[in-house]
């Protein structure tokens, strides 16, 4: 089972911007090492924590519109949205607990 949304411009709106609960955003792309090492973190958490946020991941090399309107320089960067804001992040491939430590203050703010 497939924990994780494909992020598009098509869907972003609606997908993150829209949603009832936190969104973890994955913004990567396919050549990027970094976000081959971050990837099954970001999924363990999509996983671990179903039903309390989304996590989408926006490939940078096919959305190049969002990842300029989010002013992603550098991949792998998570962000962290809630009500239609981007309220936190993180930069790198970075080890679960830190990623899970910048996640938990949205936890239960679903409403």
């Amino acid at each position: 089972m497939k924990y994780t949304i494909e992020g598009t411009e098509a869907n972003f709106d609606k997908e993150v911007l829209k949603s009832d609960m936190p969104v973890v955003v994955d913004f990567w792309a396919p050549w990027c090492g970094p976000c081959r090492i971050v990837a099954p973190i970001v999924d363990e958490i999509a996983q671990d924590y179903q039903g309390q946020i989304k996590v989408v991941k926006v490939n940078t090399d096919e959305n190049q519109g969002l990842a300029y309107r989010y002013g992603i320089r550098s991949i792998p960067t998570l962000g962290i949205f809630h009500k239609g804001e981007i309220v936190d992040g993180v930069i790198g491939a970075v080890p679960r607990n830190m990623l899970e430590q910048k996640i938990k203050p949205y936890l239960n703010t679903i409403n």
